[in-house]
């Protein structure tokens, strides 16, 4: 398996779906890992994705944050 790169962290679980949404329909597969206490709400949603999509990952998610 190819090491995994942290794109992005969240706190706001809709975020981070449409982040994982919107790199899968460009064909980059994502991993979420879900770091908040469920019943305090703190901590991150980090979002992951394959070392040698980085670039690409980076740069739909730069434009995606613009709009």
């Amino acid at each position: 398996m190819a090491p995994w790169y942290l794109l992005f962290a969240t706190k706001n679980p809709t975020e981070a779906s449409i982040i994982k949404g919107m790199l899968e329909e460009n064909q980059i597969r994502v991993m979420l890992l879900n770091k908040q206490d469920s019943s305090m709400l703190y901590g991150d949603i980090e979002i992951y994705v394959p070392v040698h999509f980085k670039e690409i990952a980076r740069g739909l998610l730069d434009k995606g944050l613009l709009n």
